[in-house]
């Protein structure tokens, strides 16, 4: 369990295209099949973490577009 505590940390560090990248990559994995059960678990397991990754980075550029658009709103208009 720690060991997966660590990967988390580790996915933190991560760019929203790295994820992205590594994500594809488990995916493509999974998709051409041929590994042993466990492998698919874990490599299910990562691309769980990964896709979390990437929604909070997804996640973060919505906020600061609505924080953009807000402030854009409440600035006074050209006269």
């Amino acid at each position: 369990m720690a060991e997966q505590q660590s990967t988390v940390g580790a996915d933190d560090s991560l760019g929203y295209e790295q994820a992205r990248d590594a994500l594809l990559e488990v995916v493509r994995r999974l998709e051409g099949g041929g590994i042993p059960l466990e492998e698919s678990l874990a490599l299910w397991e990562r691309g769980e973490q990964l896709a979390k990754v990437c929604q909070r980075w997804l996640d973060g550029a919505r906020a600061r577009l609505d924080a953009a658009l807000a402030a854009e709103e409440g600035a006074p208009g050209p006269e």
